[in-house]
């Protein structure tokens, strides 16, 4: 802070004795002062010092846009001090300065700052407002590194800055920079415009060249996030300063594929850039030019600058501002540069006196609005303040800058049919930006514009614009992928892909997400390369279905056959063929094979809980009897022809505790005890079945082999041990065959599984329910026809064979033949 200190004070105190010329243009006496910082002059690069000193500007390039600025502001007050209306027996003057570097020309800063030369320290107790500064308000600076160096030194007494062309973002905090305002937009509405240019021609690989100053830093890190979420991509970046090597830019930017390059920097700066593009002849580029150089009247008069390829830029609205041009002809006939009597600080001199009249007007008109408005809206101000009106302003007030600033902010009015208005931030809610393009005569035409208030509003015309090879450029790192195809991302930027088909059930949405293939949902469906999902088909056997049809009646007709052979056996209960067959356990057995058939029902129409828990249970349940009782059926029939006469005391146990019966009913409650377990544990139910068919969805019911393996065990058991007891009475009486029968029918019901499985395996469509019924409904029939519609045959039409006798001649001639 010392050293600081020190070097501000040298610098001031070296210029006031050192370094002083003339300086009329840049002094007007008024009753109340606004403050010029204008960078008339541009260093051309870094000034080093052996001692603490100001820079020279007049020494240094002389900038004619710039020059233009600073004789709008001079207009500008002379226009309103000529005026009756807006400051009435009140004067403006200034004192402007020439602002050549960023940040080493404080004497101008410090002579705005003080009071009759002496500057009061901030932290002096006795510091008042009799203290402050005759200067109510400063117009510019014009650059962002300008008005963040200096701007500190005027917020600390509330001094409001007007800038006419600081765009940096930094600029809106208002906890840092209270008092500073701007007629320009920010870089953050102008790269706006720029990202919007290039979504508009559909370019994704980039470049953007910034200055290596803070508005070049602010414009590349707004650039960043405002593509964040778009598509294009920065191939590249470099920042411009003095010692820059352009060949080596351009080179780059060949390797790189680049055809579009974005410029975001300060006119000389530009001018050196597009200089060197000219040189190394470089061709086929789109350049986007920021506002700082795309109306530049001497780039465009340049020889070869069309070989560079096409020029567009984001411009500043170009304003005519009624009187000026009559005034710099008036002015530059006056020499009042060259009059030595009036002697002042160092950088307040314009060495212009060459400057012919056209060559002003004729130079860039950018920021020609800001300058004007900024003038005209700390007048408006002052005439707040001053309670301006019915001709007079109240002379008793006295004005202070922080007075100012708060109609400042305050500000509306109508200057050129332009709503003159500040945000919360200073930043201006009016304006708009022009699109234009270097076309063939030479000239920026306007092709578009950019409206920010009170909506945004972009506009084009692309028809106008004449491609250096007569067709839109592309500017791609990858060529688009094809209708159904993803984008794989290669490296670091998303614009670089390879394309990747979306393998079918997943469909591609470029719109949403051009990166990731989509699922499709469950009841949807897709082919390879989709772009969307169609619904599937849901399918199930519906009891309106021909085949279902049948497959009920068959069911009805064993139903029938069950009761008509249950009544037939009830007529003849006491034969030998009723008794032989197993007497009162053909009635279980009847009655099981008709409740098993109701599950047959459950195998058609839309599955829900009730129906899945249906389809199975009954059937597996009962079916269980079935088999339980052929079993026991099979050791009776093999214990009386076979185990009698060798264990008889087996035998009488069996026969005087109705080991049958006792069997029959562990059995079933062991069944239904696994059928409970397995549906508390894992309980059937509709199931979605999509893995097979892509574009449909066949309805079924999920069971669960795992938690079924117990009942499906326990049927597998009994039907083996059915078919071993039975097959072990295959020499029987030939005549008396119930052991054969049994065999058969086993085989039949195995047969029929095997079948099942077989189509289950093969076919998985909505018919694999009916193939199910089907299976269940054979089994039963198995039983059916071929174990008792024989013994009801015998019964009605071989009657002679249903006798005591005819079974006792069976029975006795076996045994005979068993003891020889």
């Amino acid at each position: 802070m010392i050293v600081a200190s020190l070097y501000l004070l040298g610098s001031f105190l070296h210029s006031l004795t050192q370094c002083t010329v003339q300086a009329s243009d840049f002094q007007l006496e008024g009753d109340y002062l606004i403050g010029g910082l204008f960078d008339i002059h541009q260093a051309g690069g870094p000034v080093y010092h052996d001692r603490p000193e100001d820079t020279d500007c007049s020494s240094q390039p002389f900038i004619l846009s710039s020059y233009r600025r600073f004789q709008l502001m001079r207009f500008t007050v002379e226009e309103i001090n000529n005026s009756t209306k807006l400051l009435p027996n009140v004067s403006l003057g200034y004192e402007i300065f020439d602002r050549c570097s960023d940040t080493k020309n404080f004497p101008g800063i410090l002579k705005l700052i003080s009071v009759n030369g002496l500057i009061q320290p901030w932290g002096n107790p006795h510091r008042n407002l009799s203290t402050v500064s005759k200067v109510i308000a400063v117009v510019g600076p014009f650059s962002s590194t300008e008005s963040l160096t200096v701007a500190p030194l005027f917020m600390v007494d509330l001094i409001p800055m007007v800038s006419y062309g600081a765009a940096t973002s930094a600029l809106s905090e208002k906890e840092k920079f209270p008092s500073f305002l701007r007629t320009v937009h920010s870089n953050k509405d102008i790269i706006a415009v720029i990202v919007n240019i290039i979504l508009h021609f559909k370019w994704r690989w980039v470049a953007f060249l910034n200055s290596d100053n803070d508005f070049g830093e602010d414009s590349l890190e707004l650039f960043k996030k405002s593509i964040m979420d778009t598509e294009i991509c920065l191939a590249y970046t470099e920042e411009l300063n003095h010692n820059i090597n352009y060949s080596l830019i351009f080179k780059r930017i060949e390797e790189w594929g680049v055809h579009i390059i974005v410029v975001f920097a300060p006119e000389i700066t530009s001018e050196a850039l597009i200089d060197s593009a000219i040189e190394l002849n470089v061709t086929n580029k789109v350049w986007i030019a920021g506002d700082t150089w795309s109306l530049n009247k001497k780039l465009q008069k340049k020889k070869g600058i069309k070989n560079i390829g096409t020029i567009l830029g984001v411009s500043q609205p170009v304003v005519t501002i009624p009187g000026f041009s009559d005034y710099i002809f008036s002015s530059r006939s006056q020499t009042q540069c060259e009059n030595a009597e009036q002697q002042t600080l160092c950088n307040q001199v314009c060495n212009c006196s060459t400057l012919s009249p056209e060559e002003v007007n004729a130079m860039d008109p950018s920021f020609s609005f800001p300058v004007y408005s900024a003038v005209y809206a700390i007048a408006h101000a002052v005439h707040n303040v001053l309670q301006c009106g019915a001709g007079r302003c109240n002379d008793n007030i006295t004005v202070y800058p922080y007075m100012v600033l708060a109609e400042l902010k305050k500000s509306n009015f109508t200057l050129l049919n332009r709503s003159i208005q500040f945000d919360k931030n200073g930043d201006p809610m009016y304006g708009s930006y022009s699109i234009v393009y270097w076309n063939q005569n030479d000239d920026a035409e306007e092709i578009g514009f950019s409206k920010f208030h009170p909506v945004v509003h972009f506009f084009i015309n692309s028809t106008k614009i004449q491609w250096y090879d007569n067709k839109v450029p592309t500017a791609l790192c990858s060529p688009e992928c094809h209708v159904g195809y993803a984008k794989r991302q290669n490296g670091i930027h998303k614009c670089c892909f390879t394309c990747e088909i979306c393998p079918k059930g997943t469909y591609i949405n470029n719109t949403e997400d051009p990166y990731n293939c989509i699922k499709c949902k469950e009841t949807e469906w897709s082919t390879p390369g989709s772009t969307s999902c169609h619904l599937r088909v849901v399918e199930y056997v519906p009891f309106t279905d021909r085949g279902t049809i049948l497959i009920m009646i068959g069911v009805c007709t064993l139903v029938g056959l069950t009761l008509a052979t249950s009544v037939l056996f009830a007529i003849n209960y006491n034969t030998p063929v009723v008794r032989s067959a197993g007497g009162p356990m053909c009635f279980l057995i009847l009655g099981c094979i008709s409740l098993c058939s109701v599950s047959v029902f459950f195998f058609f129409g839309k599955p829900t809980i009730p129906f899945c828990i249906l389809r199975f249970l009954p059937f597996f349940l009962f079916y269980t009897v079935c088999l339980v009782c052929f079993v026991v059926r099979s050791f009776q029939i093999v214990c009386i022809f076979k185990m009698a006469a060798k264990f008889p005391k087996l035998h009488s146990w069996w026969i005087k505790y109705h080991g049958q019966w006792l069997v029959i009913t562990v059995v079933f409650i062991t069944q239904a005890l696994f059928m409970l377990i397995g549906y508390f544990t894992a309980p059937t139910k509709p199931y979605n079945d999509t893995f097979w068919y892509p574009d449909k969805i066949i309805l079924g019911c999920d069971i669960n082999l795992f938690t079924f393996s117990a009942s499906v065990s326990l049927l597998v058991l009994l039907g083996s041990l059915c078919f071993i007891f039975s097959y072990m009475g295959k020499d029987l009486p030939k005549n008396y065959n119930e052991a054969k029968a049994i065999t058969f029918c086993l085989l039949l019901v195995m047969l029929t599984w095997i079948i099942f499985a077989t189509a289950a395996i093969l076919y998985h469509g909505k018919y694999i329910q009916s193939i199910s019924a089907l299976a269940v409904l054979s089994s039963l029939y198995s039983f059916l026809v071929w174990y008792f519609l024989p013994k009801c045959y015998i019964i009605i039409f071989q009657p002679q064979r249903n006798t005591q006798q005819y079974f006792q001649g069976l029975i006795q001639n076996y045994t005979k033949t068993i003891s020889q």
